[in-house]
This record gives structure tokens, sequence and C-alpha cells, in this order.
């Protein structure tokens, strides 16, 4: 059986830094190649929705086309009814 001491404890501390550097030098080494591939991943997600922006739309150049929304009616009549009221000192 093996006690905790002075010396373990040291160990586990030099561990812990070893593998903290270990880690920061793995990510400076891959972090750009990461960061320029998510980039280049990105601008290609907006070329394509450019595209598909550009030829989806129809409509001959200088014609003008106006989308109107339909009028939706948003009231909630599960609410109640109104009711007027009079004050009453």
């Amino acid at each position: 059986m093996q006690q905790a001491g002075p010396m373990s404890f040291l160990r586990t501390i030099f561990i812990i830094i070893l593998i903290y550097y270990i880690f920061k030098f793995l990510a400076r080494l891959f972090a750009p190649y990461l960061m320029k591939k998510m980039v280049n991943k990105m601008q290609q997600k907006a070329q394509n929705q450019y595209n598909n922006q550009q030829n989806t739309s129809n409509v001959k150049e200088g014609e003008t086309v106006i989308d109107k929304a339909p009028k939706t009616s948003n009231s909630n009549n599960s609410v109640g009814e109104y009711v007027d009221y009079e004050e009453v000192d």
C-alpha cells in the first residue's frame, strides 16, 4: 500500500503542469490550421447561399417585384368577453 506523501504530491503537480504545457504547445501548433479550415468552410457556405439566392430569383433586370405579406389576425378570442363597468364610491 502506497502512502500519500510530499513526493507523490509534487509528482502530481509536475504531471499537471506537464500536461498543461503539452496542451498549450499543441494548441499553438494546430490552432491556425483549424481556424483556417473553419473560415474556409464558412466562406463556402456563404457563397452557396448567395448563389442559391441568385438562382432562385426569376426577376429580370429592371423589373420590380412587390411581395405583400398576408394580413393575419393575431387576436386571442379565448381570453373572454369585454365588460364595461362603472366605478362605485
